[in-house]
């Protein structure tokens, strides 16, 4: 079975390669796509611009998501995800380094699955991703998708 990929949205280049020294420590094998930017990250879960031809039915395990991110900041790419049929059930993780309570609990209110915040010290952020890699790819129930048709309303 062909495994789900892993949603990386992450413009700092350290932080990319940190996540996935962190995940090949874990073995972790999942593929992981990497989006530099808000726009890049929306393109790939809808199938838009350079993702234009992957199947849009192949939803990434989790989304890891930065939140400020040029050209569309991380809130809004949550946002667009939630409102969506065909993504709204896929787990996201808000992995940055905002402290901003604003930031935590409008991420909260667009049904962040998590909120982690990065730490700044090499082993902590390593150790953290390695987890957070491990608990989305190894432990946890991915909730089924919803069914496309509306089921028959009883009378």
């Amino acid at each position: 079975m062909k495994q789900q990929p892993i949603l990386l949205v992450e413009d700092n280049r350290d932080d990319v390669e940190l996540t996935l020294m962190a995940f090949a420590q874990a073995h972790i094998t999942n593929p992981v796509v990497v989006a530099k930017d808000g726009v890049e990250a929306l393109e790939y879960l809808f199938s838009e611009g350079k993702h234009a031809r992957r199947d849009a039915r192949e939803s990434p395990v989790v989304v890891l998501l930065d939140l400020k991110l040029p050209r569309v900041g991380g809130l809004e790419v949550l946002e667009r995800v939630r409102q969506d049929e065909r993504t709204k059930t896929i787990p996201v993780v808000i992995l940055s380094t905002s402290t901003e309570q604003e930031d935590m609990i409008r991420a909260g209110t667009l049904h962040a699955n998590s909120y982690v915040r990065k730490p700044v010290d090499f082993d902590t952020f390593v150790d953290a991703a390695r987890q957070l890699g491990l608990y989305w790819t190894v432990l946890n129930e991915p909730i089924p998708k919803p069914a496309t048709a509306e089921p028959e309303r009883y009378k």
